[in-house]
């Protein structure tokens, strides 16, 4: 998805925008009683769990997590998975790395759990970490229990599916869906491995009830954690539009076969309409009377921008470069 060299060299030389506009914009809150219930029942359970899987989305490694998971659920081992990395851009990934390292977080595993890449790292590394931790009252338990965590549409069910496939030859024991909200209880156990026996808690995705700025939360929104039409899909597209231009991410305009690269959310959105065939008839009144009117579906085109990027077909993009280069989240709520 690379431009031509006349078009890259155009587009690299555009004035894009520096900021986004974040004032009034209210996307934080999203913390329906399944994410409440779920937590309190997550606390409940913790006496059965030896570790707790966290799984986050790659494209956002530094921003996004729910830090009430390391306040309730912090004193059993943990490890983080970073999934979905076939739609990151870890050129970086050294240095995510290391920032991860300096929050305290050393066990780190990137994956891609549709193609269970990196998943048959996941039990050895659990396994080792449970070997150096005390049990408590497990110690004579020769089963071993996961809890699975994460926010929401993160992947934590399909990851779940692709153990089972590496380990027991067996398919899908959860439901997996493309938006938020399918995992609405934690549920009973799921068999991952027969040696060493492994169980595997799935749980609901939740969300912090308080986001930490305005961004964090549109970061969020563009990998599917929250519901699209609680920000608003033009907004969504409009934050994808700039967050591709600043770092240079061109994909979009071969894919929707644009004549070039472009900063404005509204003519990118009517190209893409056009293109699809996604156009609506509106009355128009004028002094002769109403007049039928062609016009773009601008809401049916930023939903195809969005699920375009979200499949990943206009590249793999690193949302989280500013945080990296140490400059944070704009906007932060009070």
């Amino acid at each position: 998805m690379r431009l031509t060299p006349r078009a890259l060299c155009s587009a690299a030389q555009a004035a894009w925008r520096e900021n986004f506009p974040l004032c009034g914009r209210d996307v934080a809150r999203w913390f329906p009683g399944h994410m409440a219930k779920g937590l309190k029942k997550m606390q409940s359970s913790l006496k059965l769990v030896d570790c707790i899987i966290e799984v986050h989305d790659a494209r956002i490694p530094l921003s996004g997590r729910n830090p009430l998971f390391q306040e309730t659920l912090g004193l059993k081992p943990h490890l983080l998975v970073l999934n979905k990395m076939d739609l990151a851009d870890l050129t970086e990934q050294q240095k995510i790395m290391q920032h991860l390292e300096g929050e305290g977080l050393k066990n780190v595993i990137f994956t891609n759990c549709v193609k269970d890449e990196n998943v048959k790292q996941i039990l050895p590394m659990v396994t080792e970490l449970i070997g150096r931790s005390h049990r408590y009252h497990r110690r004579e338990n020769l089963e071993y229990c996961i809890m699975v965590i994460g926010v929401p549409n993160v992947g934590k069910s399909s990851l779940i599916n692709s153990l089972r496939r590496q380990h027991l030859r067996k398919g899908k024991a959860t439901r997996v869906g493309g938006e938020p909200g399918i995992t609405r209880a934690v549920m009973s156990k799921i068999q991952v491995s027969e040696r060493p026996l492994m169980f595997l808690l799935d749980t609901p995705g939740v969300l912090a009830p308080r986001i930490e700025s305005v961004e964090t939360g549109l970061k969020l929104a563009l990998c599917g954690t929250v519901l699209d039409h609680l920000v608003g899909e033009e907004t969504m597209a409009d934050y994808l539009l700039y967050t591709l231009n600043k770092h240079q991410r061109f994909g979009y305009v071969q894919h929707y076969g644009l004549g070039s690269a472009c900063d404005n959310i509204e003519r990118v959105l009517k190209s893409v309409a056009v293109k699809l065939g996604k156009t609506q008839k509106v009355k128009v009144l004028t002094g002769t009377g109403n007049v039928n009117v062609i016009q773009p579906n601008y809401p049916a085109a930023a939903r195809d921008f969005l699920q375009t990027f979200r499949r990943g077909l206009l590249g793999s993009v690193m949302l989280d470069l500013d945080v990296l280069r140490g400059h944070p989240p704009a906007e932060t709520l009070p």
